[in-house]
């Protein structure tokens, strides 16, 4: 009789724990943006970093990576500034410009799908995102060589939602 307990017992403790795993999981939301993308297989930014390391100029990978927006274009939305490691950024723009991120997504947990490759930006280019990030005229202004740049282009995007 007591194994019958026990065994009862086990089981009780088993349900209940996957259970609590399932609802953990359901308990992350996202706000989706672009295509349609699920959070599965997503890499982290220090993935993402060492594979930029073997790319050479002209190189393109399709990837899907996690980490957090760092600057958001404050007159549409129109591209992101992703943390990547060592104080790297990832420039991440949007295919076909066919969405947008929220203005104030600055500091989001983000998962993000598309193509990553390395690029040349000219000083122009660098002014004008400098301008549309709400730069300073004297951080413009410093801007004074083109520089090669992690740079993404998306085709979807996931925001985490806070629930606070």
């Amino acid at each position: 009789m007591k194994q019958y307990l026990l065994v009862i017992c086990l089981l009780l403790f088993v349900v209940s724990c996957k259970k609590a795993i399932d609802v953990d999981k359901a308990a992350i939301s996202y706000a989706s943006f672009g295509d349609s993308i699920t959070s599965d297989k997503a890499i982290s930014k220090e993935e993402l970093f060492a594979k930029y390391a073997t790319m050479n100029d002209g190189d393109t990978i399709d990837v899907k990576f996690m980490s957090k927006i760092n600057d958001v274009c404050q007159k549409k939305g129109c591209w992101m500034n992703v943390d990547l490691v060592n104080e790297e950024k990832v420039f991440v723009k949007f295919k076909d410009y066919g969405f947008f991120m929220p203005l104030n997504s600055k500091d989001e947990e983000v998962i993000v799908n598309g193509k990553a490759f390395l690029s040349i930006e000219s000083i122009e280019e660098q002014k004008h995102y400098a301008k549309d990030a709400g730069k300073s005229l004297a951080a413009i202004d410093s801007i004074k060589s083109p520089i090669k740049t992690y740079s993404f282009l998306a085709d979807g995007v996931l925001i985490k939602n806070n629930e606070k």
